[in-house]
C-alpha cells in the first residue's frame, strides 16, 4: 500500500466549494471519480483545506492510499489527462503512510486579491473582490500589524465552523498595492471559518474609514464578532500553500 500526496491547483468558479455538497459538483467529488477510475480501486481522498464556493488553490493538498504500482511521477498526468481543465495535479511524492493532509499540518498561506477602482473589472470579476469606495491604504497596512502574534480569533470566525478552540497564531500578515490592485497575504498555524475573509473585509472596513485602525487590538479581545468588519467576498481567496 502507498500513500500518495498531491498538490492541486483549481479554479474554484465553477464549484461548489471543496467539500463534497448535496447541491452541486465539488472538486472532492470530481477529483475522487478521476482517481477511483485511474486506478481502478474503492479510494477516498484526504483535503487539506476545505475551500468555500468560489474560493480558488495553487497550492490545495490531497492525500490518497493506494495499492497501484503506477511510477508517482506519472500521476499528475495521468490524473490531468482525465479532468476538467479548471483542476491541475501540479505535483505528486509518495509519502509516509502516517501522513495526513489535515493533521501533519503546521501552518497555510492565503492571498486574498482586490481592485479598488469605481468601475467594475470584466476580465478579472471572477478573481478579484471589486471594492469601489476610495480606501486609506496606510491605515489598512497599520491596522494589519495589529493582527500578528497568538490571538483568541472569536471576533474574525463565523458561526458553522467545527473547532472549538478560537486560539490562532499569525506569522505574518501583509499588504501591498500595484495601482488599482491590492494583495493581501497572510501566513499562520492555522485559520477558523472564514477568518481570512473577515480579517480582510475588516481591513477594507479600516480603509473606509468605518473602523478606526488602531481599535484593531480591542475587536480582537473583546471576542465578538459584531465589532468586526464585514466578510469578504469568496472569490478574492486563493489556498497559496500548506506547510508540513
Amino acid at each position: 500500500m502507498r500513500n500518495i500526496k498531491l498538490t492541486l491547483e483549481y479554479d474554484g468558479t465553477n464549484y461548489c466549494g471543496w467539500q463534497r455538497q448535496i447541491n452541486g459538483i465539488s472538486i472532492e467529488e470530481t477529483l475522487e471519480k478521476v482517481i477511483i477510475d485511474l486506478f481502478e480501486e474503492d479510494i477516498k481522498i484526504l483535503g487539506s483545506s476545505r475551500t468555500d464556493s468560489g474560493v480558488h488553490a495553487r497550492g490545495q493538498v490531497v492525500c490518497f492510499k493506494t495499492k497501484s504500482t503506477i511510477p508517482t511521477h506519472k500521476i499528475p498526468g495521468a490524473i490531468n489527462s482525465r479532468l476538467p481543465r479548471d483542476i491541475v495535479v501540479v505535483y505528486a511524492e509518495e509519502v509516509d503512510m502516517d501522513f495526513h493532509p489535515i493533521y501533519s499540518t503546521k501552518g497555510k498561506m492565503y492571498s486574498y486579491r482586490i481592485i479598488n477602482r469605481k468601475m467594475e473589472p470584466a476580465l478579472m470579476r471572477n478573481y478579484y473582490w471589486h471594492v469601489g469606495y476610495n480606501l486609506n491604504f496606510e491605515h489598512m497596512q497599520k491596522a494589519a500589524t495589529y493582527f500578528i502574534g497568538e490571538h483568541d480569533f472569536s471576533s474574525f470566525k463565523s458561526q458553522g465552523g467545527s473547532t472549538k478552540d478560537s486560539i490562532r497564531e499569525i506569522y505574518s500578515l501583509n499588504l501591498t498595492k500595484d495601482g488599482d490592485y491590492i494583495t493581501v497575504t497572510i501566513e499562520g498555524n492555522g485559520f477558523l471559518y472564514n477568518m481570512v475573509r473577515i480579517i480582510v473585509g475588516t481591513l477594507i472596513d479600516v480603509g473606509r474609514g468605518r473602523i478606526p485602525y488602531d481599535s484593531i487590538g480591542d475587536i480582537i479581545k473583546s471576542k465578538d464578532r459584531r465589532r468586526a468588519g464585514i466578510t469578504a467576498q469568496a472569490h478574492g481567496l486563493y489556498l497559496e500553500k500548506v506547510y508540513y
